[in-house]
């Protein structure tokens, strides 16, 4: 465990995949990729965020995941949870009011979606919710799914506001706004890449990680490139992400988290299956991963 850091919210955070059998939750592989996660080095567990399809789950469905990736984990690693984003403010803080946390350290909270709020209407939301959170809160900065950036003044006016808020995960995918918020935001506070591909320029400005999506499959990889980058180590942190270069790309060319579930049925960890509106990858696609596994695995046989 990482009680005695300042703020364990560094290294390699996993968005953990919700996997699915036959339309249900699959919790025998559910079960499998916690394991795989966690031998494979990763820091911390984030369950229930974008990559776990968390909107298409029932409440039910959510209680049910909490649970098991609780029970699985049994205390090993720190445990986030992200189904606390969202644009209604004040049902989200009843909300965090009435939850029972037991078992969990931090919760990541999207930006508000769809409604397009100002920079102070952001800045309000974040602060309701931490006031009614008893748990410390990562921010969660997307605006390819928000439809509104968080911008950096926002994310430094936030954490100079209440020590709630630990860290932001930053996928906004502009590096210059990491690095402004990186070097003005007060020193206790982490800036994680959101996405795999900027993890090594992030860590390399001055950031503390990553909440990865391709640790779900590669953990050991992402991990080592992480850590790698993390003691200043950068000759091999490079040689690690440009073997996974073109891993990154099978990510996104079908979108989040059908890619990532593609590669993981490939290394046999769970089923491709995603839920409604999302649908499988193309045959065509799904063929062509392996062939750049074996490259990445080549790549990497000297360096891990």
């Amino acid at each position: 465990m990482t009680d005695n850091k300042i703020n364990p919210w560094e290294g390699t955070g996993v968005a953990l995949v919700t996997p699915f059998l036959n339309g249900k939750i699959d919790f025998e592989n559910l079960t499998k990729i916690i394991n795989h996660v966690i031998d494979g080095g990763v820091n911390f567990l984030v369950s229930l965020g974008t990559t776990g399809e968390t909107a298409t789950l029932s409440d039910d469905e959510i209680q049910q995941v909490i649970a098991h990736t609780k029970a699985i984990n049994n205390g090993r690693v720190p445990l986030v949870i992200g189904n606390f984003g969202g644009n209604n403010t004040l049902e989200l803080a009843q909300k965090l009011r009435n939850t029972d946390f037991d078992g969990i350290s931090a919760l990541l909270c999207s930006s508000p979606s769809y409604l397009k709020p100002t920079q102070e209407g952001i800045y309000r939301h974040y602060m309701e919710l931490a006031e009614a959170s008893p748990l410390p809160i990562i921010i969660y900065n997307v605006p390819s799914r928000t439809a509104s950036n968080v911008e950096a003044e926002t994310t430094i006016r936030l954490a100079a506001a209440s020590e709630k808020f630990v860290a932001i995960k930053e996928a906004s995918g502009d590096l210059y706004q990491s690095m402004y918020i990186i070097q003005n935001c007060r020193k206790d506070f982490n800036v994680l890449s959101g996405d795999d591909p900027t993890a090594l320029p992030i860590i390399a400005s001055g950031g503390k990680g990553v909440i990865s999506v391709i640790a779900n499959a590669l953990p050991l990889e992402m991990s080592s490139l992480v850590n790698a980058a993390l003691a200043d180590d950068f000759e091999k942190a490079r040689k690690i992400n440009g073997a996974l270069l073109e891993m990154y790309w099978w990510l996104f060319c079908e979108g989040n988290p059908v890619g990532i579930k593609s590669i993981m049925h490939h290394l046999g960890l769970c089923k491709r299956d995603v839920r409604l509106p999302l649908v499988p990858m193309s045959e065509a696609n799904y063929k062509g991963i392996p062939a750049d596994l074996k490259l990445m695995r080549g790549d990497l046989k000297t360096i891990l």
